[in-house]
């Protein structure tokens, strides 16, 4: 079957808000094995809307429309749709009654406008807004399936996965069931990976392999389509160990992860508590570190020495060592590690130093960086990188890698013990 979405409201037009319905209805679909083939957006406005409503209609099975169901004049998709497909408003019942409560035990006034909330399309299924007032509903005309939902996606979202789906699941019988799985590398450009990966993407059927690079990150989406569950992991089973055999040292891990929630996974399992000592990121590394909850069990504290006189006195980075190299270099960022870990006490320590720019420093140039970790032995190993970009920019890269350095350490410990 082939989908369309039709996201309504100006708002998107004018990027005051991000078009994420979109995406979590497509991802959804996917999984229901439904094609997804356009996506529009439309503002409000009623002649703009029927036009593409109409256009959806004829060439796709199911059109699903986001946004448009409140209470004021703006709020069209439910009165174009009605006009479109020549079918009457009523109100539902029940829906009009959760409305009504709603108001009651806020002990607000309701406007007679709010009452449009419970209009539905004649003969529709209704599908509860338990997150607010207007329903949604699916409605079908002429062998094709209509499906009204709202905007915010706290209310959307769950309807879709609570309402519609079971709906969906009961009319797409002997359907091909759509299975993905995205895979997530670090240290290697989307280009060299394509390369490395150019025969089995030429050769691709079922599993179909999707490269995609973002935010200094490379994903690889594995797609198959299959009716069988477990014939569906096999076959990306199969393609998965067939990449991981060729750039299988860039992965770090799965779908929705990320290199930081991966330190913290590994930390936890580990029992292995971590300190950081701070200067070019500015508190970036413990800022996201402490962002996933329970991470008071695994990090001892961290440090932002930013001037090089808090370097020497809250780290101990000696004055031999300033006057030598610097404040922008590997034995530096060591010494900061160090200092780090004697100061907190903790199994691990990682250190940052280095130009975030726009201006040189000590004669290196912007993008600069020195990353040094250390363990229970006591060693510190340094890493430097030359990185490109904006200020901001460098300075996440710099986390990002921090973060692979660690995974690659954490994995050589485990695997030595050598950290003990």
């Amino acid at each position: 079957m082939r989908a369309e979405i039709l996201a309504v409201g100006s708002e998107l037009l004018l990027g005051q808000i991000l078009n994420t319905n979109a995406k979590f209805i497509s991802e959804q679909l996917a999984i229901l094995g439904i094609d997804v083939y356009y996506q529009t957006v439309i503002g409000d406005n009623e002649k703009r809307l029927y036009d593409s409503l109409n256009l959806a209609s004829q060439r796709s099975d199911i059109v699903i429309l986001t946004g448009g169901l409140g209470p004021t004049k703006d709020d069209l998709t439910k009165e174009t749709v009605a006009k479109l497909f020549q079918t009457k408003l009523v109100y539902d019942k029940n829906a009009l009654f959760s409305i009504e409560q709603y108001f009651i035990k806020r002990k607000m006034k309701m406007t007679e406008n709010n009452k449009k909330q419970a209009l539905i399309l004649e003969g529709a299924e209704v599908l509860v807004n338990r997150n607010g007032m207007a329903p949604g509903m699916l409605f079908k005309k002429d062998k094709k399936m209509i499906i009204l939902l709202p905007g915010p996606p706290k209310e959307m979202e769950p309807m879709f996965v609570k309402e519609l789906v079971p709906l969906l699941e009961k009319m797409l019988l002997n359907r091909g069931k759509i299975t993905s799985r995205v895979l997530r590398f670090f240290n290697i450009g989307e280009s060299a990976l394509e390369t490395r990966l150019e025969t089995l993407i030429d050769n691709q059927t079922n599993p179909t392999i999707a490269p995609l690079a973002g935010n200094g990150e490379v994903t690889l989406r594995l797609t198959v389509k299959h009716e069988d569950d477990g014939e569906a992991i096999r076959l990306l089973d199969a393609t998965e160990k067939e990449i991981q055999a060729i750039v299988g040292d860039y992965f770090y891990g799965y779908d929705q992860t990320s290199l930081m929630k991966q330190v913290v996974q590994q930390l936890k399992m580990e029992k292995w508590t971590i300190s950081c000592a701070e200067s070019l990121t500015g508190g970036m590394f413990a800022s996201e570190l402490t962002s996933f909850s329970g991470v008071s069990e695994i990090f001892s504290g961290g440090t932002v020495a930013y001037s090089t006189k808090e370097k020497e006195k809250q780290l101990q980075v000696s004055k031999e060592v300033i006057k030598q190299d610097g404040v922008v270099s590997e034995s530096c960022a060591k010494e900061m590690a160090l200092g780090a870990k004697k100061l907190y006490e903790s199994d691990i320590a990682i250190s940052f130093t280095g130009v975030a720019g726009p201006d040189k420093q000590e004669g290196k140039d912007p993008g600069t960086v020195y990353i040094s970790i250390v363990g229970k032995s006591g060693i510190a190993n340094g890493y430097t990188l030359s990185l490109h970009g904006s200020r901001n920019a460098i300075r996440d890269r710099a986390v990002k890698y921090g973060c692979y350095y660690l995974l690659n350490e954490m994995k050589r410990w485990k695997s030595s013990n050598d950290i003990f």
